[in-house]
Formats: structure tokens, C-alpha cells, sequence
């Protein structure tokens, strides 16, 4: 298989889980905004007011450290880090950024050039940022030393509001290469390259 069982699974949970976070974290920011003047759309948001989005966030958040839970330890334990997101090379990440930005760069289903293993490594690593401030934001009191790293209650709600809108950047570029690269969608869905005909093995 391309992708594994557990891979697919886990990529549509977390799906499902940043759709309601974003979209509920967008109706909460809106009830105190960060930036002056800045507010998203109504129609973005969800939770309806500021409890009911207090109450989705929450739920999305649950489900995102249980499914992101998962998807690490199986991730670390199967080897798929190491086989996907491994070697980050400059010279590579360099070379990769030229060539797509150039529209020379090729694209193998099940097969992610250096500038793809870049951002799946940084936006595993917002994740666990918009976590931790998001802890820190919510219990600022409790949490005061995981606090006190961001910055204070402030400085937290900086840091999670930033890491979302990273998290969204990538989202973005992931669902335009999907609309240039549509043959990647069935991978994600039964594992394997329609157009290949069979099934590749992924290596141990």
C-alpha cells in the first residue's frame, strides 16, 4: 500500500478535527479579536456564539491530540517518519523549492520531494504549539509555567493565533496540489495509485 491503514485514517480524523478547531477558533476570536479591526466572516465560523464555540473547540481539541496521539506513536513505531519526512537536507529543500517554483518539479503518488517533507515536519510542529498555547490560553492560571513560555495569556493567544494561520497556509497549498495532482486523492482514500493498477509495498 501507498499510504497504510492507520496513515488514511488518522489524515481524514485530523481532517475532521482542524475543520471544527479552525472554524470554532475563528468564532471565539472574533468575541475578543487579537487585531483591531480584523474579524473572519461570520459564515466561517461555527459554534454560533461564544459559548457554543467554547464547547466545539474543545470537542475538536479532543479529538485532535487523541487522533494526533495515534498517528505519532504509529508514525515513530512503523517507521513512516523515518521513511517519509527523512533526510531534511538543505541542499535538497533548496533545490525541490526552485523546481516547483518553476513547475519542473515531478510528483511521484507516495513519494514526498524535500520541500513536501519540510512541511509535513513544520506542521507537525504547529501542532503541537497550537496545543500547548491553546492549553496555556485556556488554564493560564494552572498552566502559569507553560504560560509564562509564551509570553504570558497574551502572548499565548499570539502564538496560537499564529500557529493556526501557519497550520491554514499549509492546508491551503495541500488542497491546491491535490486540485493540480488529483490522482493523489485515492491513495488517501483506498491506499494505493489507480493509475498504477496494483498495489506498492511500503518498505519496513
Amino acid at each position: 500500500m501507498i499510504h497504510t491503514r492507520v496513515v488514511r485514517i488518522t489524515h481524514w480524523v485530523n481532517a475532521l478535527a482542524m475543520l471544527i478547531m479552525i472554524a470554532s477558533g475563528w468564532r471565539i476570536y472574533n468575541a475578543s479579536p487579537l487585531f483591531e479591526g480584523f474579524a473572519f466572516p461570520k459564515a466561517l465560523t461555527l459554534g454560533g456564539w461564544l459559548g457554543g464555540a467554547l464547547q466545539w473547540h474543545f470537542a475538536g481539541m479532543w479529538l485532535l491530540v487523541a487522533n494526533g496521539l495515534v498517528y505519532v506513536v504509529s508514525g515513530f513505531a512503523s517507521g513512516h517518519f523515518r521513511r517519509h519526512f527523512l533526510p531534511l537536507r538543505p541542499s535538497e529543500i533548496v533545490r525541490d523549492a526552485v523546481a516547483a517554483a518553476t513547475f519542473r518539479l515531478p510528483h511521484v503518488v507516495g513519494a514526498y520531494n524535500a520541500v513536501q517533507r519540510l512541511l509535513y515536519v513544520v506542521v507537525l510542529v504547529l501542532g503541537v504549539i497550537v496545543v500547548l498555547s491553546g492549553l496555556a490560553i485556556w488554564k493560564p492560571v494552572q498552566f502559569q509555567e507553560l504560560a509564562s513560555v509564551f509570553g504570558g495569556y497574551e502572548g499565548g493567544r499570539l502564538v496560537h493565533f499564529t500557529a493556526m494561520a501557519g497550520i491554514v497556509g499549509f492546508t491551503v497549498i495541500h488542497l491546491a496540489l491535490v486540485i493540480l495532482v488529483p490522482r493523489t486523492l485515492p491513495a488517501m482514500i483506498i491506499g494505493r495509485d489507480l493509475r498504477l493498477g496494483h498495489k506498492t509495498t511500503v518498505k519496513p
